[in-house]
């Protein structure tokens, strides 16, 4: 029986024995920081619904503000540290801020929680990028262009899996426990997360050989990411899809905001909606993950798994605009956000992994993270000019059509460009040729 589920298993995963080890704990630490994420998500999605739909943007703006000193310090802090430093350093900065406002909604008045929420949801909204940008950075760092091909796809499903039980967790709990109980539940997940780091293996390929690249402190300004990005014009796509893809989700996520406050008034029903929402997109990733994802970056490459997203995206926005609901909504927004993480998200981690090693942290920091919440600041005062024209949810839906095409159109290009920056031949740990202009 034993060695007929190691059979099954390896015809599901391409992994060779020298790589089960990072493979397993990769899937580990994805997990567990998908679980705490997925425990705070729904909460930070609830206070967004019972917020106005013309506070929201400001809220945008504060989360921006964050991320912009948040990647100042978080360059700074790469610069000068090793990987196995800097991570569980980062984990540790994160259970901090998750205690202090497990303290201020304990004690905070009524009238101090509606900020103290708001606060929350800034805060986050810029971890929760923190989080996954370092993650995947990590493992871009780990893995080589063939091995990611073969093992992301596996890696992924264990943050669906986490992305199921943290949601499962809120919708079960979060009226007999509170959200600030739940805080401290998703800070337990961080800590065992932060410590798994030490366990990855120090020489697992040939360009991480010990006392080398891996270990030693990543190196360049603060400001290397950002210069890398506006000289090279691969580094450029990357951000640019980024933010097209940021803005677009940032325009279904007012719609949802929008209609959940009008069909739900009360903030536990909410939350408990937006919890059961979540287990639905991650059931359905997981399953896509372990059947399809790794099949179809074989077959087909990363030019075809990084279109199907606005593809979906076209079409989704297209029905909101001839038939507006909250059903409707809710079944496009498990569609797009199921092709975000089942088939973009490995997607856009092979297109790092033909670049040197500092731009695999900065520059992705960079476009993970501040990009992504520009791209969010950009769609959320778009659409709120939008409907300061007249513009209701229908024709806004409309409008993002040809938006999306015009991002269809550089996932192609970016597609290309990955398969010819794979193939060139370049030293260990030496730019991508596009980023040796930077």
């Amino acid at each position: 029986m034993k060695k007929l589920l190691r059979q099954s298993f390896h015809k599901l995963v391409d992994v060779k024995p020298d790589e089960i080890r990072a493979m397993w704990l990769g899937f580990a630490f994805h997990f567990l920081i998908l679980t705490g994420y997925y425990i705070l998500r729904p909460i930070r999605d609830s206070i967004a619904a019972g917020n106005r739909l013309e506070t929201l943007p400001w809220m945008f703006g504060a989360t921006l503000v964050a991320m912009l000193i948040a990647n100042v310090l978080f360059a700074a802090i790469v610069a000068r540290m090793s990987r196995r430093k800097f991570i569980p350093l980062a984990y540790a900065f994160f259970i901090f801020n998750l205690a202090l406002f497990f303290v201020l909604m304990r004690t905070g008045s009524p009238e101090q929680q509606v900020w103290i929420g708001r606060a929350l949801y800034v805060w986050v909204s810029v971890f929760n990028l923190f989080n996954t940008a370092i993650f995947w950075a990590f493992m871009t760092d780990l893995f080589t262009v063939e091995q990611g091909k073969r093992l992301y796809g596996f890696i992924a499903v264990g943050g669906s899996l986490g992305g199921i039980l943290g949601p499962f967790i809120t919708a079960r709990y979060v009226r007999d426990v509170g959200p600030a109980n739940l805080l401290a539940i998703s800070a337990v997940m961080f800590a065992i997360a932060g410590a798994l780091v030490r366990l990855f293996p120090n020489n697992f390929t040939e360009r991480n050989k010990p006392d080398r690249g891996g270990e030693e402190p990543i190196g360049g300004s603060i400001w290397s990411g950002v210069t890398h990005i506006v000289r090279s014009p691969y580094l450029l796509g990357l951000a640019a899809s980024m933010l097209l893809y940021t803005s677009t989700s940032t325009w279904a996520y007012f719609q949802q905001s929008d209609l959940t406050r009008s069909a739900l008034a009360d903030s536990g029903a909410r939350t408990v909606f937006l919890a059961h929402l979540d287990i639905w997109v991650n059931s359905i990733t997981v399953v896509i993950q372990i059947f399809l994802t790794g099949r179809l970056l074989k077959w087909f490459g990363v030019g075809f798994t990084l279109v199907a997203l606005p593809i979906i995206s076209m079409i989704g926005f297209a029905a909101m605009g001839v038939a507006t609901s909250l059903a409707l909504l809710a079944v496009f927004q498990v569609a797009r956000r199921v092709a975000a993480y089942a088939l973009m998200r490995p997607s856009r981690e092979i297109l790092f992994t033909v670049l040197r090693r500092e731009d695999k942290y900065k520059v992705k920091s960079v476009t993970d993270t501040l990009g992504y919440r520009a791209g969010d600041q950009l769609g959320a005062w778009s659409y709120g000019g939008l409907h300061t024209l007249g513009l209701d949810l229908s024709s806004i839906s409309f409008v993002a059509v040809p938006v999306i095409a015009g991002w269809c159109a550089l996932c192609l290009w970016l597609g290309r460009r990955q398969v010819a920056l794979a193939g060139a031949p370049a030293k260990q740990d030496a730019p991508a040729p596009d980023a040796q202009r930077s």
